[in-house]
């Protein structure tokens, strides 16, 4: 894991890798659950017979909000900011969401910082997001996302 010492020396990584996170499994709880939590309940993420029959593959797959949601999960096993207050999560430039995950399916998050931004109290930082599924070509994410850290 890559760790920083604070938020201003993110700036000397602009442009580079951060690292690839550790696998995670997706499983048909995690999608359930996001479904509950969300309300999204189409079948093609809930309903495992039906999925069986009329999906490629058989399986069931996650939501796509799901894999971007797991972002903040894979992340922190990248890299770590020792001497921070607080980070928050700034939005998104742009997600696309490329490829299914199915349930069942490891994935992992490839990271790299494309800005580095002063701001009062810290910095922003623009990170360019990727998220592979482990045995396919195509990543299953690739996001653009910005978070504002605090010394």
């Amino acid at each position: 894991m890559l760790e920083i010492a604070t938020p201003a020396d993110m700036a000397q990584w602009v442009g580079k890798k951060l690292g690839t996170s550790e696998w995670f499994t997706v499983d048909q709880k995690t999608i359930d659950l996001f479904a509950e939590a969300t309300g999204d309940h189409q079948w093609i993420h809930v309903d495992v017979e039906r999925a069986k029959r009329e999906l490629p593959g058989g399986r069931t797959i996650a939501h796509g909000f799901l894999t971007l949601s797991l972002l903040p999960r894979l992340a922190p096993t990248i890299y770590r900011i020792a001497r921070r207050s607080r980070a928050l999560n700034y939005g998104c430039n742009r997600v696309r969401f490329t490829a299914p995950v199915p349930a069942g399916a490891r994935i992992r998050l490839h990271l790299t910082l494309k800005a580095c931004e002063p701001i009062p109290g810290g910095v922003r930082l623009t990170m360019e997001n990727e998220v592979e599924v482990e045995g396919s070509e195509r990543p299953a994410l690739v996001a653009e996302t910005l978070s504002q850290v605090y010394d």
